[in-house]
């Protein structure tokens, strides 16, 4: 089993920037892709940003590229989502999920494991 702790949200106005940290616990051998997803009030929830755990290459939904940065500390097994340029739209939720399988999936069954999630609340 894999635990996975995202810290990091809060409440900030349009322009500014939070860094998201996913810390993972557990089992973290078994992991291969580290993914960002975000759910907004009254909207699915959609894929933000991933990496792969060993070798760090990194994939980024569009809403994400150029605004968002997805990194991770593999000594430390904590995912990071650096985000700037925030705007009133990147409020959600922010979860952080696992998943043991190879190449890029953003489909939510293909990540087994994920965490209670943190709240982002841009302001403009």
């Amino acid at each position: 089993q894999v635990r996975l702790v995202e810290s990091g949200g809060a409440s900030v106005q349009a322009g500014g920037s939070l860094r998201l940290s996913c810390a993972a616990s557990g089992n973290t051998y078994s992991i291969n892709r580290v993914g960002w997803f975000r759910q907004a009030p009254g909207k699915e929830r959609d894929g933000v940003a991933q990496i792969s755990y060993g070798a760090g290459i990194t994939d980024y939904a569009a809403s994400a590229k150029g605004r968002f940065t997805i990194s991770r500390d593999y000594a430390k097994n904590t995912v990071y989502l650096q985000m700037n340029s925030l705007k009133p739209e990147d409020t959600a939720v922010y979860y952080c999920a696992a998943r043991r399988t190879y190449g890029i999936s953003w489909r939510e069954a293909d990540f087994a494991y994920w965490g209670q999630g943190t709240q982002v609340t841009v302001s403009s």
